[in-house]
């Protein structure tokens, strides 16, 4: 995900000193059951689509824009399925930082339309859950774990992390934006025992 213009001008007055931030990813899942993944251009590691909202910006909203401007498919949001705060990260350039990440479960209707619509992604492409490629960002297998737990029935909550272990809890359904029309649907059951997987929003 590209710096976002407040993180810059922060970073003038406070340099490379660590930020707490929040972090939106979506697990987009096609009718097949694939998942949509993007190769980071920074990394060379492939990863569900993720981002920073800006200053005001709904999480929902955000996630939607992210994944069009990175991949070109409107996901359809179908609920929150994972909260959690990432381990520190330190940046190339020395820049430090902790994100506070809600992931997202989505559909999308046209997998064809999927390919790197920026420069943050040099590959775009849909996968089998059970057969990622490699590399993958460490956050990514638990993600797409949480989602696809989270929307087998019988639906029930979102998958939260309590003292290293996964727990879950109940959702309140609610509209993601104003501009996407269908309602957050409550998503359930915590991944398979996953706490040792590093967590992050990238």
């Amino acid at each position: 995900m590209a710096t976002p213009e407040f993180i810059l001008s922060l970073r003038e007055k406070i340099g490379h000193e660590q930020l707490w931030l929040p972090g939106v990813s979506v697990v987009v899942l096609d009718d097949e059951g694939r998942v949509l993944l993007g190769r980071r251009a920074d990394n060379g590691r492939w990863a569900v689509v993720s981002g920073i909202p800006e200053p005001g910006e709904q999480p929902g909203a955000a996630v939607v824009r992210e994944c069009i401007e990175e991949t070109g498919i409107v996901p359809e949001l179908l609920g929150v399925c994972g909260v959690e705060a990432g381990t520190p990260l330190v940046f190339p350039n020395g820049d430090r930082c902790v994100f506070m990440d809600i992931c997202f479960a989505a559909r999308t209707g046209d997998p064809h339309l999927a390919h790197p619509a920026d420069e943050e992604s040099t590959q775009v492409g849909w996968f089998d859950p059970g057969a990622l490629p490699e590399p993958v960002v460490a956050s990514t297998p638990p993600r797409i774990r949480s989602a696809v737990a989270g929307l087998a029935p019988p639906a029930g909550g979102a998958s939260f992390r309590s003292g290293g272990a996964w727990c879950g809890c109940t959702l309140r359904p609610v509209l993601a934006a104003p501009y996407v029309d269908s309602a957050l649907r409550r998503c359930s059951s915590a991944p398979p025992g996953t706490s040792s997987a590093a967590p992050g929003a990238g």
